[in-house]
């Protein structure tokens, strides 16, 4: 059946857009039925849909939890009942299927709450609503208020529960369509019939208790769960569209020496492109024109731009922070790093399905022994109670079904995952779903970023010094410097400006600046002739460099750290180190880590020789060095195929497919928002403080949801017998419905108390 299903839907998909406009039922599609008006299908009443056009590209969708499950259309899992997504996120387009389950949401919170209201006033002695109408007039008003709820808002369980039934994949949704069904037909047939139940049954008004404030509750609650995994899924587009934000929709084509704008798609291999300053790169390709210094940070993840001349390579979406120039477009579209970096977000996101729900696997085994409990409970009252034998009969078998109807179990997990997500937001970790939480559980190994997570992730000068024999202080060499780089764009120029300032000296004028591209900057100073920069630049300005002064920049530089020679009229009189330093939290964090026995490891695309003097202030377990996003991702797929369950922390684009395919991908909330995107935990202040936060809160409230699991169950499997009558033949004593109403109301109350305590928790 499901395999015409599928084929139907590959047909109807495909159909022309000359088609006109065709409708189709959802549940009926198969043999073409199509249909050229709107309305309801003839075979099971549904709304008819309007058949999509068909685009140049057929969306397909597939289940988080079963990513062998592909189909041409939006549905439900067959195996589990959850909402099929996109392979590919569909980036112009808004989340329907979040925008329907919110409409429906606020449909059922509409109509819940007075059915919730009239319901506990009926459970107080002195019910001021029976003042106004009686409680026949009352029943009546809740179901009617119910009907929106069961019917619309929430009918797609029951869907959901009748396709796990006839494929025997049981899971929640059977627990809540039995559950919630049997409680609504229950009331239904009390309020029109109440005279068929025997008299225990019954209360002094004629009345029998009903159960619609237990039937719309829980649909409710499980519709917020559904609202909130919708919700969840789509952040992978919103990562994806950060990316594609990188990229500029025009560029500059130069044709027989004019210039004229273009879209960017119209750009072919070969074309001549003019960048100019502030502009991004629009595809990859070689700089044939010029000479410019181009932030690269959105791949390498370093924060000092790279100076580029003629033949260098250079990528679409970086940008370009100073000169114009011209480049050869030499990959373009698909072919470009910036769409493989897409590719791969998108890959990692969909290859990882978020792990089976312990309430499902429960429900798995508790759904069948309560329905073979009820049937035997059945049974037994036709065969061994007492007249009327079928009324006893059907009403004791409904009481087990009604005293295991997981009222408490919609709630335990959401509660606990709702009071936990929100004390570690006043923490400043944010964690985007539940899935997070409980991978973070099992993390033993912690691949992280060095720039702007281990470090500051900008450029600041770390020391200014003076040779003895240079006749001139450290004061006034930062002096002479500070003044000559006023004049400069350059971020290491800022950073000295900065320096200077914050040393608060006095800034002199400048005559004949001039910057000369990949070696430093010139111009007279005070009547003095100053060079900083280089070598290459020491020796273009016959600047004479000492063995001594040498040596001490060299053994700098063996440090990973920036170094510029400082000349004054020739002579080479003192260097300036300027860093990336290490945030003064990172340190405490990762000894933290360490000691609860989980693995840091150091991925960077910065040099071999920063990356070992970091990791070793730091005692890292390990590092690796000149790492692209592709390496970082590969790596992290290796200690996976090794059973390690890894988390990533970065804060760059480049961390972005790594923070995907991780177990748990962890962004700094001071990057970008494509990290944060696609990451699963942000730490918002950019502390790795937060990240042993997270591991706490993670193993608290997981085992505040297994609580939650135990109080949700005791009531049912304590009640479930008693419901079945297992106290009426020595006692006579049945389970009346008020008494299954407050057993289930007490168990809500002990899962709310219980998850409510996470509030207090130290992090």
């Amino acid at each position: 059946m499901e395999k015409n299903k599928s084929s139907s839907h590959n047909h109807i998909h495909q159909l022309p857009k000359s088609a006109g406009d065709k409708y189709y039922c959802p549940m009926h599609c198969e043999g073409d039925k199509l249909y050229n008006k709107p309305g309801n299908c003839p075979v099971c009443g549904m709304n008819l849909e309007k058949l999509p056009e068909v685009s140049a590209k057929k969306v397909q969708y597939t289940c988080p939890m079963h990513p062998e499950i592909i189909r041409d259309a939006p549905g439900s899992c067959p195996i589990c009942g959850m909402d099929l997504v996109p392979k590919e996120p569909a980036l112009d387009e808004e989340n329907k299927t979040y925008k329907e389950l919110l409409k429906k949401f606020k449909v059922a919170v509409l109509f819940t709450i007075p059915v919730l209201i009239i319901a506990m006033s009926d459970m107080l002695s002195n019910n001021p609503l029976i003042k106004i109408m009686s409680q026949e007039k009352w029943n009546w008003i809740q179901f009617a208020l119910s009907i929106p709820v069961v019917f619309y808002a929430g009918w797609m369980f029951f869907q959901r529960a009748w396709k796990s039934i006839i494929t025997w994949n049981l899971n929640m949704f059977t627990l809540i369509g039995i559950g919630t069904g049997v409680a609504f037909v229950f009331s239904v047939i009390a309020m029109l019939f109440p005279y068929i139940f025997p008299a225990q049954f019954r209360t002094e008004s004629g009345t029998v208790f009903v159960y619609f404030e237990a039937t719309t509750v829980i649909l409710t609650l499980v519709l917020l769960g559904q609202l909130l995994e919708a919700r969840a899924h789509s952040k992978t587009s919103g990562a994806i569209k950060e990316l594609l934000k990188l990229v500029p929709a025009e560029a500059t084509l130069i044709v027989d020496g004019e210039e004229k704008i273009i879209p960017i798609d119209d750009i072919k291999k070969g074309d001549l492109l003019r960048v100019k300053p502030g502009e991004k790169i629009p595809v990859d390709g070689k700089l044939v024109e010029g000479q410019g210094s181009i932030d690269e940070s959105m791949i390498t993840g370093e924060p000092i731009p790279v100076d580029k001349n003629v033949d260098d390579k250079i990528t679409s979406g970086t940008i370009n922070t100073t000169k114009s120039f011209v480049m050869e477009a030499e990959k373009v579209g698909a072919e470009t790093l910036l769409s493989h970096i897409i590719k791969m977000v998108n890959d990692a996101s969909r290859s990882k399905a978020p792990i089976q729900k312990l309430a499902d696997k429960i429900s798995k085994y508790f759904v069948p022994v309560v329905v073979g409990i009820s049937i035997l409970t059945f049974i037994a009252w036709v065969m061994f109670g007492p007249e009327p034998k079928y009324v006893y009969a059907f009403v004791n078998a409904i009481a087990v079904l009604i005293i295991a109807c997981p009222c408490a179990l919609g709630l335990a997990t959401p509660m606990s995952v709702m009071v936990g997500v929100g004390r570690g937001a006043q923490s400043g970790v944010l964690i985007k779903n539940a899935e997070a939480l409980e991978k973070m559980n099992k993390i033993d190994t912690l691949i992280i970023d060095k720039t702007g997570t281990l470090t500051e992730g900008k450029p600041s000068v770390e020391k200014v010094i003076a040779v003895p024999q240079g006749g001139i202080s450290e004061d006034d060499l930062l002096q002479k410097i500070a003044s000559l780089n006023k004049y400069s764009e350059h971020p290491l120029a800022e950073a000295i400006v900065k320096y200077g300032k914050e040393k608060k000296i006095s800034f002199s004028d400048v005559k004949d600046f001039e910057a000369i591209a990949g070696k430093g900057v010139t111009g007279i100073v005070d009547g003095k002739k100053i060079a900083l920069g280089n070598k290459k630049l020491m020796i273009e300005s016959n600047s004479t460099i000492s063995e001594n002064l040498e040596a001490q920049v060299n053994n700098e530089q063996k440090l990973g750290k920036t170094v510029s020679y400082i000349s004054r009229d020739g002579v080479a009189v003192g260097y300036i180190t300027i860093t990336d330093k290490i945030k003064n939290t990172s340190k405490e964090a990762i000894e933290s880590l360490l000691k609860n026995h989980i693995e840091v490891i150091m991925l960077t695309g910065d040099n071999a020789s920063t990356a070992k003097a970091v990791a070793e202030e730091l005692n890292l377990t390990g590092f690796k060095a000149e790492y692209l996003p592709e390496d970082k991702l590969k790596e992290i797929q290796r200690l996976q195929s090794e059973g390690k369950k890894v988390a990533m922390a970065g804060d760059g684009i480049n961390d972005s497919p790594a923070l995907a395919q991780a177990d748990v991908g962890i962004a700094m909330g001071t990057g970008t928002d494509v990290a944060i995107e696609s990451a699963e935990i942000t730490l918002v202040k950019g502390d790795l403080q937060g990240i042993v936060k997270a591991k706490k809160l993670s193993k608290e409230v997981m085992k505040n949801i297994h609580q939650n699991l135990l109080f949700a169950f005791i009531y049912n499997v304590l009640g479930v017998p008693v419901a079945a009558g297992i106290l009426y033949p020595v006692f006579g004593i049945l389970l009346s419905p008020m008494i299954a109403a407050v057993a289930m109301s007490f168990s809500s109350v002990s899962v709310i108390v219980n998850s409510l305590r996470l509030r207090n928790l130290k992090l």
